[in-house]
């Protein structure tokens, strides 16, 4: 098929491009960065918000993958959350409906169900945190609009938790990161539970949604989930250390955590750690994942090995 990916040059755009190739299907990426030559197929670069632009590249699409969105903690001004994810997304939706394309699929994100996930299905309730959330749970709402206009259409919505692997470096390369260098402090008992995926399973089943109909719904993670002290055990180990045994209780790492979002607001600098991250980082995140485990998607790679694979492929830049 001939696919139009937004977002194509990001970490799972990347992977996405790539596999979407090994499997033999003719692509054209579109993105705000510059592309760096060694694509072997075309790339436009381009802001979604360029609805011109967006329709004259997206001419004779059979399916648009839609990557694309402001996804970091502290954008400023918030408002870019709701101009690229919602009205980026609108204008997807648009050039869309003038080529008469009728089939896309979109990478959302768990954060729609709130900070603390207790095992949410797809129908739980929505209660995001923040403007990423919120703005993502919007995006989708639109998308839903479009879809119900015309029985004819596709849309798949799929929402990832925390997404890690080769060449990311998002919270858990952070996290292995501060572990090879033994600058990791655990804040708290280390006793919540994440749920994460892996990108390149995550990128299979965006794949397997190419033959969908009608309207989809997933959230995606990897199974199983593990408790913040068994992940670090297990960055640990993969990389030939000692478990790690410091910790701080959690009242003094918030309250860390509220000094530095001061500091940075006064010098109007972002600093890596915040009330928000270390708010994240103790929290439950676990999502339920029976609607994916149901559609049995074939030679993904089991947790640990795909940490252990993450580790041995960016083992040198992780002690460097």
């Amino acid at each position: 098929m001939k696919i139009f990916i937004t977002g194509n040059l990001g970490f799972i755009g990347n992977h996405l491009s790539k596999y979407l190739l090994e499997n033999g299907h003719i692509l054209i990426g579109f993105d705000k960065k510059s592309p760096s030559g060694k694509e072997n197929y075309q790339c436009v670069q381009g802001n979604i918000l360029d609805y011109k632009l967006l329709v004259e590249s997206i001419k004779n699409i059979d399916i648009v993958i839609h990557l694309a969105a402001e996804h970091k903690d502290n954008v400023q001004p918030k408002s870019l959350y709701y101009d690229v994810n919602v009205k980026g997304t609108e204008n997807i939706i648009n050039a869309c409906e003038l080529n008469n394309i009728k089939h896309i699929i979109f990478t959302s994100s768990v954060a729609v169900y709130g900070l603390h996930l207790n095992n949410p299905d797809e129908n739980s309730n929505k209660a995001p945190f923040n403007d990423y959330g919120n703005s993502k749970l919007q995006a989708e709402k639109v998308l839903i609009e479009w879809y119900n206009k015309n029985n004819n259409r596709s849309l798949s919505i799929i929402r990832p938790t925390v997404v890690f692997g080769e060449n990311n470096r998002g919270n858990v390369y952070n996290l292995m990161k501060q572990v090879a260098e033994n600058r990791f402090i655990m804040i708290g008992k280390g006793k919540n539970k994440k749920s994460i995926a892996y990108v390149g399973n995550l990128v299979k089943y965006i794949l397997s949604t190419i033959d969908n109909t009608g309207l989809s719904i997933t959230n995606y993670a990897d199974k199983p989930d593990l408790t913040m002290k068994q992940l670090i055990n297990l960055i640990n180990i993969n990389l030939g250390k000692k478990k790690g045994r410091l910790s701080i209780p959690y009242l003094i790492g918030i309250c860390a955590g509220y000094a530095f979002d001061l500091i940075a607001f006064i010098f109007r600098k972002e600093i890596s750690i915040s009330s928000i991250r270390i708010k994240k980082f103790c929290a439950n995140s676990i999502i339920n994942t029976n609607k994916l485990d149901q559609l049995n998607i074939q030679s993904l790679i089991p947790l640990k090995s795909a940490i252990e694979k993450t580790i041995n492929y960016e083992k040198w830049n992780l002690v460097k």
